[in-house]
């Protein structure tokens, strides 16, 4: 079990970290994440909104009682700057070698196996609200 908490820290540490040092791009207006969101016509509406969310998430994430929750939000926004990167931007952005699309997959792959950690706290948040049947 206590295995399991230091491997839960890790993983959220990790993906609030990354998360948390995007807001000072988005939230400045650095060059790099005004040219992303041009790209993508949501200048700069979309960069303030998404740096709002990913505050939201990675605090979520560093909670161990919330972090399902955190988990969940990480993966949609993330999820969407991995489609950005896909469809539209290209892996490498302003010749950064394809740098943020890895450490969106990490983000990615570090939320989902948070989520996987912390799945009895989701399916019980559930149960609570019946939204799913219990176990009898």
């Amino acid at each position: 079990m206590k295995t399991n908490k230091v491997i839960s820290a890790i993983f959220r540490g990790f993906a609030a970290i990354i998360l948390l040092q995007t807001l000072f791009f988005k939230f400045t207006a650095a060059p790099e994440s005004v040219y992303i969101f041009s790209e993508l016509g949501a200048e700069p509406w979309g960069r303030i909104g998404s740096g709002i969310a990913e505050l939201i998430v990675s605090i979520l994430l560093l909670i161990p009682s919330t972090a399902w929750l955190g988990a969940i939000g990480g993966l949609g926004v993330i999820s969407g700057a991995i489609m950005a990167h896909l469809t539209k931007l290209g892996i490498e952005v302003q010749g950064d070698g394809g740098t943020l699309f890895f450490l969106a997959i990490g983000v990615f792959v570090s939320c989902a196996i948070a989520l996987y950690l912390h799945r009895a706290d989701l399916i019980r948040f559930l149960q609570e609200r019946k939204l799913i049947a219990t176990e009898e």
